[in-house]
């Protein structure tokens, strides 16, 4: 059976980026880790490849070196979250030592991207009212980390 994977670039610190994103989601688990022999091309001993799952999808990754490295928004990882609670959970732990950008976007300290994004808002701008779906629209223009009471109180109030 095909599958398709997503395999991530890093310069030197796949092994830590592979444990840290391990830690964070669920159901998710190191499975294989590559390294270096003395054949090289790097130092015997270091991480050439990895491959690890989270929540059910497997991503491969490998330590390229400096050439490439380093991800853009271009790239991003989407998190749909039931409530409140998981946004506030994804959200402050995958911006840890990292930064927040604006509706529900952040850079983890690896520098990938993630939308951490409550199904609550894309019922809010699916909402038949325009004028309910555009405001829950301006409330979350105006978010770094979605608020869901914030979205539905401007929506409320439209």
């Amino acid at each position: 059976m095909t599958s398709i994977s997503p395999c991530l670039w890093f310069d030197d610190n796949l092994e830590e980026a592979m444990e840290f994103y391990t830690k964070i989601f669920p159901d998710s688990e190191i499975t294989d880790v590559s390294r270096y022999g003395e054949a090289g091309p790097g130092e015997p001993g270091k991480v050439m490849a990895g491959e690890w799952v989270l929540d059910g999808q497997t991503f491969r990754g490998i330590n390229g070196g400096p050439m490439y490295a380093g991800f853009t928004e271009t790239i991003s990882f989407s998190v749909s979250c039931t409530d409140q609670s998981e946004v506030d959970y994804y959200w402050d732990n995958l911006v840890a030592g990292g930064e927040e950008s604006m509706c529900g976007w952040l850079k983890d300290r690896f520098g990938l991207s993630w939308q951490i994004v409550p199904t609550r808002l894309y019922e809010l701008l699916s909402d038949p009212d325009p004028a309910r779906s555009q405001a829950a629209m301006q409330a979350m223009l105006g978010q770094r980390k979605i608020v869901i009471a914030e979205l539905e109180a401007a929506a409320a109030h439209a």
